[in-house]
């Protein structure tokens, strides 16, 4: 089950909540539509309408202001909706991601929204802007990057490598 939102205060006397939601997806609040609450509550949508930044929702199970208070605060959740061709955050994380030339550059930790492009969050704290993803398959992510993004990465690993090869000559002579 999927955060979908979380409810706030009542409004009004006839069991109306404001709800706000976490996802893009308003059909999510259409009359009908089953959700569960934080305490595994079964709440089924029976009328809603949009209400400045959030939703005024009536809950079948819900019927006068003292149940609505009851409710404030609590997170509710659904299935995922599973939309051919979208690609969800809860399927990127644990996913590893993996360059065209096959190099593996650890699994995604998180996705943090950026007004250009979302970010895939990877485990090293490396973050790979969503739209050089290629291709999502079997909790794979492959991504075409532009040379250096990953160039702190690399250059970590080669610096231990190198640590015994230093020399004697200062930094930037050919010897």
């Amino acid at each position: 089950m999927l955060e979908i939102g979380r409810i706030g205060k009542a409004h009004g006397v006839r069991g109306e909540v404001a709800v706000h939601l976490t996802t893009n997806r308003t059909e999510r609040l259409d009359p009908g539509s089953v959700l569960m609450t934080e305490h595994d509550a079964t709440l089924t949508v029976a009328s809603s309408r949009p209400h400045q930044d959030r939703f005024i929702v009536r809950f079948v199970e819900c019927s006068d202001r003292n149940a609505a208070e009851a409710l404030r605060g609590q997170v509710l959740r659904a299935k995922a909706i599973t939309v051919e061709g979208e690609l969800w955050v809860h399927d990127l994380i644990g996913a590893r991601v993996v360059e065209i030339s096959g190099t593996d550059r650890g699994a995604v930790v998180a996705v943090e929204e950026n007004p250009a492009s979302d970010l895939l969050v990877l485990e090293s704290g490396a973050l790979v802007p969503l739209t050089f993803l290629v291709t999502f398959e079997d909790g794979v992510a492959t991504v075409e990057v532009p040379l250096g993004l990953f160039d702190d990465d690399d250059a970590a690993a080669t610096s231990s490598a190198d640590d015994g090869d230093a020399g004697d000559q200062p930094a930037g002579e050919a010897g």
